[in-house]
């Protein structure tokens, strides 16, 4: 097993790990297990951390998974570190088990999963359509966080409560967060290009 693969087992065992002392965190407050998986899928955080368990899980057995998808998942997750260093970090006041799936599911995966892409992840095979691809996955969060908050009174985040804020200022808020996303991914898109030696746009022909 070369590199590239022993780094995406530890990275997807680390982000499995922190789903799963979440998971019981969360169950022994609810005392359900259909309680608990529905109250977890709430957070786009969660949502972030499967798909870098299954994506980086995937790589780490040895098949292909395309670079978009990996961009897509390494955007997805640094969007939550970003989030949660901005606006979520000390909201709570967390110990135990809660506080480890905090800072593993938080912290330390948005951190590991970008040093694994720099050293590891295929590069110059990134386009220009690709960010827009990337923000569907947050765009279509949003509507389901949102109606899910009007439907149980309770937001995922503070930074969507309609209830709180009004739909105008969450309007701005996703608004906000979206162009950030988008241009991250274009960020991503020139440094991939960086490191294949070329920018995104194909050299011309002679």
């Amino acid at each position: 097993m070369n590199g590239e693969r022993i780094g995406a087992a530890i990275i997807a065992l680390v982000s499995m790990a922190g789903l799963l002392v979440q998971f019981d965190a969360t169950l022994a407050q609810t005392g359900s297990i259909g309680e608990t998986l529905w109250t977890l899928i709430r957070f786009f955080t969660v949502l972030a951390n499967i798909l870098v368990t299954l994506t980086l899980g995937a790589v780490a057995l040895g098949q292909r998974v395309s670079p978009r998808m990996v961009g897509g998942m390494l955007l997805s997750i640094l969007l939550v570190g970003i989030i949660y260093g901005l606006l979520l970090r000390g909201l709570l006041s967390l110990s135990g088990g809660a506080l480890l799936a905090d800072t593993l599911l938080h912290k330390v995966t948005p951190l590991l999963v970008p040093l694994w892409w720099l050293a590891f992840a295929r590069k110059g095979m990134l386009g220009r359509r690709d960010p827009w691809v990337w923000a569907i996955f947050p765009a279509a969060y949003l509507p389901y966080a949102l109606l899910r908050g009007m439907m149980e009174g309770h937001y995922a985040y503070p930074f969507i409560n309609v209830a709180r804020l009004g739909i105008g200022q969450v309007a701005i808020n996703a608004l906000l967060i979206a162009t950030g996303f988008v241009m991250a991914g274009y960020l991503l898109v020139w440094i991939d290009g960086w490191f294949s030696g070329r920018l995104s746009q194909p050299r011309p022909t002679r």
